[in-house]
């Protein structure tokens, strides 16, 4: 493996974490000061950093073989997972228990998110691997450099790189509910011109989205990704960067089988100047982004128009970004961003009328800043603040600070970190049906403690301690069924009745502890983590006061032992634990709690082309992430890979 990963031309906001490193085939096989944390959009070495980042690189990607995003992220620490079905159904991300609209998800330094979806944030339905080299994931709030939503977490994708003039790459997979699966991508690197272009296929015939169902639900999907970089000038240089993905997905009714189906296509574009000043001292980066996503859902049992929910997000992002080191031991960061937020939502009647749909907005200007400061060997401390103003709550201020200590060279580390996030209220929230224009920002303080410690390199155990407090969460308030209606209850500007409204209305706390370990010996391998996550409602005089959050289990859990043979065979049998938790806020309704397993194996046939097989879910569980919708029973797959 790599020794040293440096993607540090990834542009986006400087960010300060720390590194916890589950086992070796989730990070880099080096000490953890070989390890360079690219989600800073600097480098830094793991054990300057003070707060908690898993880094899952290359290897780990292929050795866990997942055919969705959320299949790798559901392996590290702390974080769970809940699907309406089988791939392509509606699915959230929670990251220690934060709900899941308060997670940031980038690729390839592009934020990704849908404004006109209920929460705002990104449905991770449709992100597949596809050609993922690296994912890092940021544990707690992180809104001091990523602003609104970055209150659980932070998801960042970075895609491969080319390393040759000319170099290409394919993998190919079949299996279980007639799934298939194809990707290849091609690129080259000069002195001009670096570059890469892929594009993926997949398709399965899925299974019953509710567990009362007897039909199949189909999902398909194609991608492509690109990146391109011009080297202009000595220290200046141009990057373009865009994202295509093209999904239909079946789903059903609550009552059981239907036939509706869903269409989502989502498109993402980057464009940024890169130009270093003062020999080095001083780089900037100007860029613009946008996301766009439109979705359409379509019930064909409707005589007259099948299509009865169309709805267009789309996210605009103007970024300067500047870091001036004024020696090996102070570095400053700071940075101006403006995003502007656009929706469109209708739900068409059955009928030849036309409809109309209403455009909303929101717009906000934000500048932030951190500054690294090392004062004497082995010590670290960071501390940021950022500003943001919002077109229709106003102000909001977060700030940060930590310190990371490792006396021996990053072999034990010591790391401390209290940082702050908030989540802007989604245009849905302040303008749909049952929408209020006055909503504040949720609001979320958190701290973390943590210690790693190697052995050599036979064995790494890491731990970390983390508490959250998070106010003004907004919530449906239902109306009251008899006397006199708030005005709350009314659709603003009408005298139109509503059985309920968003507001800010709910309290909750998140404490918890994350284990994690893995050893090496000879061709032996083993890795494990383990988190109890305590996430309940603290709101005031709610009758759920105490109460462990929907679908947030206490108890979660990961591990796998196996041989890697030094011809490049290796075998492996992976377990996951899940606790069981409630379905819904107020709900008596649980889920029960299950154990998975798996068993992975690949063969390098020859040098650039392996084999891989899986067999998941091998006991045949039957299980649920979300009331009474269906999750993937036993499945086998079979793919070849190769890069040349």
């Amino acid at each position: 493996m790599s020794k040293l990963i440096r993607l540090a031309a990834i542009p986006a906001a400087p960010v300060l974490l720390s590194v916890t490193l589950p086992s070796p085939a989730f990070a880099d096989d080096a000490p953890d000061d070989s390890i360079v944390v690219t989600a800073l959009r600097t480098p830094v070495a793991a054990d300057r950093v003070s707060s908690s980042v898993t880094v899952l690189d290359e290897a780990a990607i292929v050795e866990n073989q997942p055919i969705a995003l959320t299949d790798i992220l559901l392996r590290t620490p702390g974080i769970s997972l809940s699907r309406n079905g089988g791939y392509g159904t509606t699915t959230s991300l929670r990251i220690r228990g934060a709900d899941g609209g308060q997670t940031v998800m980038v690729l390839d330094g592009m934020r990704l998110s849908d404004p006109s979806s209920t929460a705002g944030g990104f449905g991770f339905a449709n992100l597949l691997l596809d050609d993922a080299e690296r994912i890092e994931i940021l544990r707690g709030p992180q809104s001091i450099l990523w602003g609104s939503d970055a209150i659980g977490g932070v998801v960042n994708v970075t895609t491969r790189k080319p390393e040759k003039a000319l170099e290409g790459s394919f993998a190919a997979e079949g299996g279980s509910h007639d799934t298939f699966s194809a990707r290849a991508g091609v690129g080259g690197t000069s002195k001009t011109v670096d570059w890469r272009l892929s594009g993926s296929t997949f398709t399965t015939g899925g299974i019953s989205a509710r567990a009362n169902g007897t039909e199949a639900d189909g999902y398909r999907r194609s991608a492509a990704s690109g990146t391109v970089t011009v080297h202009l000038a000595p220290q200046v240089s141009l990057d373009l960067r865009g994202y295509y993905s093209d999904a239909r997905n079946d789903f059903d009714g609550y009552a059981g089988d239907s036939p509706s189906f869903g269409l989502t296509q989502e498109w993402s574009g980057y464009a940024g100047l890169n130009f270093g000043l003062l020999d080095g001292h001083f780089t900037n980066r100007l860029a613009v982004t946008q996301s766009v996503t439109d979705r359409e859902n379509y019930d064909p049992t409707r005589d007259v128009r099948p299509l009865n929910f169309d709805a267009h997000g789309r996210v605009r992002r103007f970024e300067y970004q500047g870091t001036y080191s004024f020696s090996d031991a102070i570095q400053l960061l700071f940075g101006a961003e403006r995003e502007e937020q656009r929706m469109t939502t209708a739900s068409p009647s059955n009928s030849t009328a036309a409809y109309a749909k209403t455009p909303h907005k929101a717009d906000t200007n934000s500048i932030y800043g951190q500054l690294r400061v090392t004062p004497v060997t082995g010590l670290t401390l960071d501390g940021g603040m950022r500003y943001d103003h919002q077109s229709r709550f106003g102000g909001n201020t977060v700030v940060s600070t930590g310190a990371a200590y490792t006396p021996n060279g990053g072999t034990t580390v010591l790391r401390a970190s209290y940082s702050e996030g908030y989540k802007a209220p989604s245009l849905y929230q302040l303008f749909s049906a049952y929408g209020v224009a006055d909503l504040g920002p949720e609001k979320a303080k958190g701290w973390e403690v943590g210690a790693e410690q190697s052995l050599g390199q036979i064995l790494r155990v890491s731990a970390t301690w983390f508490d959250r407090d998070t106010d003004n969460l907004i919530d449906f308030a239902y109306c009251p069924t008899s006397g006199t209606l708030p005005d709350a209850c009314y659709i603003p500007g009408t005298t139109t009745t509503r059985f309920g409204y968003y507001a800010n209305v709910d309290k909750s706390h998140a404490r918890g502890l994350e284990l994690a370990g893995s050893a090496r010996w000879k061709v032996l391998f083993a890795e494990a983590n383990y988190s109890w996550i305590e996430a309940e409602d603290r709101t005031p005089d709610s009758s759920t006061y105490g109460r462990q959050l929907a679908r947030v289990p206490r108890h979660l859990a990961n591990a796998e032992a196996g041989v890697e043979l030094p011809s490049g065979i290796r075998t492996s049998v992976a377990a996951r634990y899940s606790g069981r938790t409630f379905d819904s806020t107020s709900g008596t309704t649980q889920l029960g709690s299950y154990w998975l397993f798996d068993v992975r194996a690949q063969w390098p046939v020859t040098d650039g082309l392996m084999l891989q097989g899986r067999v998941e879910n091998l006991a045949d569980k039957t299980y649920q992430t979300a009331g009474g919708y269906s999750a993937l029973g036993r499945t086998f797959y079979l793919g070849l890979r190769s890069r040349f």
